[in-house]
């Protein structure tokens, strides 16, 4: 039982999750960083499952907002099936 617990931690410290983050400003935290942040309206952010919790505290002190999670594994697939799905329809 405890080695089934140890290999599924292994597997999600593997994985990689995507923020779509919102409102992020330029401020006293973030003004000396090298790269300023862009004024789009939404950004991705890759974090790879350990850091998941690290990332959520220095978005929230940035002034963003997470309006989406999703593991990149889900969007490389959905990305996939989008990109099928017209050379089908052009087939026909």
């Amino acid at each position: 039982m405890l080695g089934q617990n140890a290999a599924r931690a292994t597997s999600l410290d593997n994985r990689i999750f995507v923020y779509e983050v919102t409102g992020l400003q330029q401020n006293e935290v973030t003004q000396y960083q090298e790269t300023p942040i862009r004024s789009s309206s939404t950004q991705q952010i890759q974090v790879p499952f350990h850091r998941m919790n690290e990332e959520m505290q220095r978005i929230l002190m940035m002034g963003g907002k997470i309006v989406n999670i999703s593991s990149l594994e889900q969007l490389s697939a959905s990305d996939t099936q989008a990109q099928a799905e017209p050379v089908e329809a052009m087939a026909e």
